[in-house]
């Protein structure tokens, strides 16, 4: 099987991945609007908890990838690395985008402001900035080795940052609560919700690995006709 072979593939598996998920969110929300029940102190406001928790864990979790994949490129020097870590870093943007924009409507709403700079907001908002940064530099350096070295070194910073975000709740006093779900005692909401919520949250993550598969092939297929092109230059 050739390289252009194996890149239509993974746009094949991509699509089914990312429909079947598009189709998921559908029934994602249709449970959230009609059978999941009204929380009692926030009111229908707190039915955004469900796309912004899920988008926050796509989001943080595409950074992880691409900052694990920024170090193995480091040590292994594998294009494909830098190409999966790449495409990871930009779907984690789109993500981002998501729970930055669900995070101050639900927080103006339950808060009374649309942002406050606490601990967790500020560092998440930080990465954000940083992979903003990440895919400006990709597309600055025009030298392949050096612009996947300069990434990586970027990359590798998230592993940092994503362990901060996730334990600042725990570390300083914010508006944000501590997590609904991973606590000593159990899940602290009721089993409707939770449902929704887990549910919610692995159907984001299908559509993450599907955005990153298409992606990814999408890559790898310019990449095949760069090379035709300059052969036939030659």
């Amino acid at each position: 099987m050739t390289k252009r072979d194996v890149a239509l593939q993974l746009l094949r598996r991509g699509w089914v991945l990312t429909l079947g998920a598009l189709a998921g969110l559908v029934i994602v929300y249709t449970r959230v609007a009609f059978f999941t029940p009204i929380e009692s102190t926030q009111g229908p406001a707190q039915k955004i908890f469900y796309v912004h928790v899920s988008s926050a864990w796509a989001s943080l979790g595409a950074f992880a990838v691409t900052g694990i994949l920024s170090l193995l490129y480091l040590w292994r020097r594998d294009r494909k690395l830098d190409t999966v870590a790449e495409a990871s870093a930009e779907v984690g943007l789109m993500f981002g985008v998501i729970m930055l924009t669900t995070g101050p409507i639900w927080g103006k709403v339950v808060w009374g402001t649309w942002w406050d700079w606490d601990a967790k907001l500020t560092s998440t908002l930080f990465l954000f900035l940083l992979f903003i940064g990440y895919t400006v530099l990709r597309g600055a350096v025009a030298d392949l080795d050096t612009r996947a070295r300069f990434s990586a070194v970027i990359g590798v910073l998230s592993l940092v940052l994503v362990p901060f975000i996730f334990l600042s709740v725990h570390m300083f006093r914010t508006l944000h609560p501590k997590p609904p779900v991973l606590r000593a005692g159990g899940p602290s909401m009721p089993a409707a919700m939770l449902i929704t919520l887990l549910f919610s949250v692995f159907v984001f993550s299908v559509l993450y690995v599907g955005f990153v598969t298409l992606r990814y092939a999408l890559a790898v297929l310019k990449e095949l006709r760069a090379e035709e092109a300059a052969h036939g230059i030659s």
